[in-house]
């Protein structure tokens, strides 16, 4: 059985970070709402309850039963949990008087207690809350202090319980990787083998046993997550699965080729399906950003049911969820309001009365990465770039045509080569050409033109949560606008875009 940490779900931002940080460890970890966490057993070597955006004061705010855990499992309060922890045994939690968010130092350090063991003094610690622990119960031991906080860290004498009023798991933390190995090894005792290796024997061994000798469907995109979903099937049954990668229309410059050809060598059974004619006339006219996007789901549903139904006796979907995915599902706050079904083709099980078999949804982005590596599917494939589910059919800002996706897909093919060839193509997190409807005045010789405008960009970002615009070199982006307009018919200027995530997404539609 593989043994874990829980994380305690009360909402906060960070909470997913948390499960990052442990996971780095080499930690398996799972994230449960503080109102469903699951039974207790012997498999569970530790528990952390997260922030949250709530006040311990507020009326509404989240109140878990902790009877199975407190003082039976090693457990870490963080920021909310810390106040919780005080607040509802005795102590008294208020607002502060001044509300302390961002860098702090720890002034004193309880060095010999367990959970600061290599932690130095004055070290810098990110706190972000606005109330502050004003009296805390009497078996209750300070062992960090801030200059404005000095209930900034204590353990329960007499059980296993620790809290921290700021977040270890945030980069501004300096040494929150040693607060938590020191935790998560130290007291709670994991061994560190949740690794890349043996989630991947694991996995192999469950699909096995889950699927027998059943048949699966997969949707190919040409991505990470759906490219190592469909090697760790293929380990597990071979022939039984077969992958479908359907053209859109709406896919990047010799991307529908280039995609069929990288999976040649990896022992995948993929039928191509050119269904470029169908999308394009049926979103002929459609300017609508949510309209565009409803289109090509379905249409997208239907190709892949018609292919599908080509195969006899398919018992289940392949699907390349990952583990975020799980979390919004089932999160504090509900699940999100817009789910984008037609990029983990949502409706497909329903149509279809397959049943879903989801190899990744344990992993995060970066895990999933480092299983794929680890399963010798090639770097470039790994390293690529976040696509959108609609494709360039929300980066055409207007009805899309084939002349206006060939003007696009050429314009994209020379920004993202150029990234490839001038080294920037692996600091920057996404980059895409955007065609605006808009045409502006240009001369040409001794001509005047009036066509299309294109916005660059290129953002950086770890999980697409949050994103900042990449400060790309003024030669570079020079050199892109001249190849733009001079290569690409239609074109006569190019702009970039300096917005950050948020207030603007990374994608215009």
């Amino acid at each position: 059985m593989q043994e874990k940490i829980l994380i305690l779900d009360f909402g906060s931002q960070y909470t997913q970070l948390i499960g990052r940080k442990i996971r780095e460890l080499n930690v398996y970890c799972e994230i449960h709402p503080f109102n469903h966490f699951p039974k207790i057993d012997e498999t569970v070597k530790g528990v952390v309850m997260s922030g949250s955006p709530f006040s311990v004061r507020d009326a509404n705010a989240p109140r878990p039963d902790l009877s199975a855990i407190k003082g039976k499992v090693p457990l870490l309060g963080v920021c909310y949990g810390a106040q919780y922890l005080s607040h509802f045994y005795g102590g008294e939690v208020m607002a502060a008087n001044s509300r302390e968010y961002g860098r702090a130092n720890l002034g004193f350090v309880d060095q010999s207690n367990e959970l600061f063991k290599g932690v130095s003094l004055n070290t810098q610690v990110w706190m972000s809350h606005g109330d502050t622990i004003e009296k805390m119960p009497a078996s209750y031991k300070i062992i960090a202090s801030t200059a404005d906080v000095k209930n900034a860290a204590y353990k329960i004498e007499g059980e296993a319980t620790w809290a921290i009023q700021f977040h270890p798991e945030v980069y501004h933390t300096t040494e929150g990787k040693q607060l938590l190995t020191n935790f998560v090894v130290n007291i709670c005792g994991c061994k560190q083998d949740w690794t890349p290796d043996s989630f991947i024997e694991t996995t192999v061994a469950q699909l096995k046993a889950k699927l027998g000798n059943d048949k699966v469907v997969l949707g190919l995109s040409g991505g990470v997550d759906s490219s190592v979903a469909g090697v760790l099937l293929n380990r597990a049954i071979g022939k039984n699965l077969t992958c479908i990668f359907v053209d859109n229309g709406l896919l990047r410059k010799n991307e529908f080729e280039n995609v069929l050809d990288s999976y040649k060598d990896m022992g995948l059974n993929v039928i191509g399906v050119d269904a470029k004619q169908k999308f394009w006339n049926d979103l002929a006219g459609v300017t609508e950003p949510e309209k565009k996007r409803k289109i090509i789901g379905r249409d997208f549903i239907e190709v892949f049911d018609e292919e599908a139904h080509k195969i006899q006796d398919v018992k289940w979907l392949g699907q390349g969820t990952i583990y975020p995915d799980v979390i919004e599902s089932v999160s504090v706050n509900g699940p999100s309001a817009t789910i984008k079904s037609h990029h983990n083709v949502g409706g497909l099980p329903a149509k279809m009365k397959l049943k879903v078999v989801e190899p990744l949804n344990l992993l995060f982005k970066d895990e999933v990465r480092r299983v794929g590596k680890a399963l010798g599917i090639k770097p470039e494939l790994l390293g690529r770039h976040p696509f959108p589910g609609p494709g360039l059919g929300i980066r055409i800002l207007s009805d899309v045509t084939p002349e206006k996706v060939r003007i696009l897909q050429e314009a994209d093919a020379i920004f993202v080569n150029g990234l490839k060839e001038w080294g920037l193509y692996d600091k920057v997190w996404q980059a895409g050409v955007m065609l605006l409807p808009v045409q502006s005045v240009g001369v040409m010789g001794d001509e005047r033109t009036y066509e299309n405008v294109v916005a660059l960009r290129a953002v950086a970002s770890t999980d697409g949560m949050t994103a900042d615009w990449v400060h790309l070199p003024y030669d570079f982006l020079a050199k892109m606008s001249n190849e733009i307009i001079n290569k690409v018919k239609g074109i006569n200027r190019v702009v970039y875009d300096i917005s950050s995530k948020p207030p603007a997404t990374i994608e215009w539609e």
